[in-house]
């Protein structure tokens, strides 16, 4: 079975085709996997550090303004789209994949439509409640659309072909051991560790708040382990304005601050606490694990969606969540500290995290990919 997955531009768009990956290969030993992506996404790097092959397809999307660079940017941006379709058809004629799957971002749609115009059975995967432009674009001619809210399932028109899966959680993910990621860490059974990270690309605010916090953990020498991944952008930047403020985060062995959590699984599993976006594959992730977290949704996405992911947590009791306009580092420090030291709180919060799980997404998915290579 050769599957070819597509997505890219943020890790919310390569980590559920990574986990579908994955899963289609421990259910069947025959199965052949490629990925098509852009070389200044996350996926350049996740997926050969998976040891994926990576088709590299240049692709920007359009933007939305009459500006002369915004003009000269969506001409290029048209040309480069032409130029995409022509490269995907050919990787496509040369690899003879049994099915595409678009998971989302720009890249995926030169892959999926040279797919669709050459009659290979192509998937969507779209994970988030308002579907994006992409998922809008191919979903009338692909042969399943696989959703992970109702949201997304009435907007894509609520026909037959649409199916609820949730969203795929890495095998990781799922199997990773608690007791062994703290013992790998050297963390004791009293210790608490917060994990916090804001996507793959990072988010220039949220690090900026992330520096005041962590400027006062370091001067208030507080107890709990602290690891926080900065995203591509903030990498040099967040690490330098803490120590701008006076304090050196290097010199603390509670302070680990990183551009990208490789080994997440084991983070996550050992974490006591996370600090996160509320994109639909983290929340995925976290609800695999059954983990307490504070939530920022991004308010830079189409029709505030993530807020609304993060919303239906927290009715449920399973998070807390902080507005991004309501944030700073003492708002973030101060709920930090109140739930780790409310062991009751925050168990009860991971157990409902747990409830919301959908661990059979991945089986559900897999259903489907040989449903449309069969048929």
């Amino acid at each position: 079975m050769k599957l070819y997955i597509t997505g890219g531009g943020t890790g919310g768009h390569v980590t559920p085709g990574l986990a579908i990956a994955k899963y289609c290969e421990q259910k069947r030993k025959d199965t052949v996997v490629r990925f098509a992506g852009t070389s200044g996404g996350i996926e350049s790097r996740l997926v050969p550090r998976e040891g994926y092959p990576l088709d590299i397809i240049e692709i920007s999307g359009l933007r939305r303004s009459f500006k002369p660079d915004a003009i000269m940017h969506n001409f290029k941006a048209v040309k480069q789209t032409l130029t995409a379709q022509m490269k995907a058809k050919k990787l496509l004629l040369e690899h003879k994949p049994d099915c595409v799957i678009g998971c989302g971002g720009y890249v995926s749609f030169p892959i999926v439509s040279a797919a669709q115009k050459l009659g290979i059975p192509t998937i969507l995967l779209e994970v988030n409640a308002l579907p994006g432009v992409t998922t809008k674009m191919l979903a009338k001619k692909a042969d399943k659309v696989l959703v992970c809210f109702e949201q997304a399932k009435k907007l894509l028109g609520d026909s037959d072909k649409i199916y609820m899966t949730g969203s795929p959680v890495r095998t990781e993910i799922v199997f990773a051991d608690r007791k062994a990621a703290r013992e790998k860490m050297k963390l004791k059974e009293d210790d608490r560790l917060v994990v916090s990270f804001w996507g793959s690309m990072g988010a220039k605010y949220m690090n900026e708040h992330m520096a005041d916090m962590i400027t006062r953990e370091i001067r208030e020498g507080v107890s709990f382990y602290h690891v926080h991944a900065t995203g591509s952008a903030a990498s040099k930047w967040m690490p330098k304005m803490i120590r701008d403020k006076g304090v050196n985060p290097d010199a603390n062995p509670n302070i680990t601050i990183t551009e990208y959590i490789y080994d997440m699984a084991d983070k996550l599993a050992a974490a006591d606490l996370v600090l996160c976006r509320a994109g639909a594959a983290t929340i995925g992730e976290i609800c695999a694990l059954g983990r307490a977290s504070i939530m920022v949704p991004s308010p830079y996405v189409a029709e505030n969606h993530q807020e609304k992911n993060a919303r239906a947590l927290e009715h449920q009791g399973a998070c807390e969540v902080l507005l991004e306009s309501e944030a700073n580092g003492n708002r973030m420090f101060e709920m930090t500290k109140a739930l780790l030291s409310d062991d009751k709180k925050r168990e009860q919060m991971a157990k409902n995290a747990a409830k919301l799980a959908t661990l059979d997404a991945g089986e559900k998915i897999y259903q489907h990919i040989l449903d449309v290579i069969r048929n």
